[in-house]
């Protein structure tokens, strides 16, 4: 999305004054909160309903645990970004909201100014952790990497050819940059970023950050 067009946001947390409160901060901020929801199994409902741009989701939901509802809605709804919004600082709980698709994690103890400023980067396709958590996330990337994959020719298309510049944004996202930091480093704007992003995403057939950063790593282009 463009970095000029309003955020649409979805806040999914079964504690009503904490729901109200985040709603309440990020229309101040001047988003457009289009549902808010208190159950896993009604965020999965309205979501699909309204399509917002960034859902902001708490893990711990009745009805549906939040990563399933990460991994139904990320399915369902391919363009929508998911910013987890969690008590929790576990491990364990950080890299299985990643895995379920998440592109984002914040502890609650996160200031009204660093939420917002989350959804906003999360909405053009930035990976935003709390300090600290970031580390974790790409060492699990490395880790799963590591791991032996299909044999080569199973399933897996020939390499598309990407061009030199892609290549060059592919590595730093492997190296767990954001698009700002990666524009600022190429010396090109946030957008273009963006574009490339997305060109590589269409070429190697994949469909998130998440996916991406695997990919990259893989190919060992964290190294280079």
């Amino acid at each position: 999305m463009s970095e000029t067009q309003t955020v649409r946001v979805m806040v999914v947390d079964d504690h009503p004054m904490w729901r109200d409160a985040v709603a309440r901060d990020l229309t101040a901020a001047g988003m457009d909160v289009v549902a808010t929801a208190g159950d896993g199994a009604q965020a999965v409902r309205r979501a699909k309903a309204v399509v917002p741009d960034v859902l902001v989701l708490d893990l711990n939901l009745p009805e549906l645990p939040g990563v399933q509802v990460c991994k139904e809605l990320v399915a369902a709804l391919p363009g929508l970004r998911v910013l987890v919004l969690s008590a929790s600082g576990e491990h364990a709980d950080v890299l299985e909201a990643v895995k379920s698709g998440a592109t984002g994690y914040l502890l609650k103890s996160a200031s009204t100014e660093e939420l917002t400023d989350a959804v906003r980067r999360t909405a053009v396709g930035d990976a935003v952790f709390t300090p600290g958590l970031a580390g974790l996330v790409l060492g699990e990337y490395r880790r799963l990497a590591s791991e032996p994959g299909p044999a080569p020719g199973a399933d897996r298309p020939k390499a598309p050819q990407l061009t030199e510049r892609e290549t060059e944004v592919l590595r730093l996202v492997a190296k767990g940059l954001s698009y700002k930091q990666i524009a600022e480093r190429l010396v090109i704007s946030h957008r273009t970023v963006q574009n490339h992003v997305q060109n590589t995403l269409g070429k190697l057939q994949l469909h998130n950050r998440v996916e991406l950063v695997r990919y990259a790593i893989e190919a060992g282009l964290d190294d280079v």
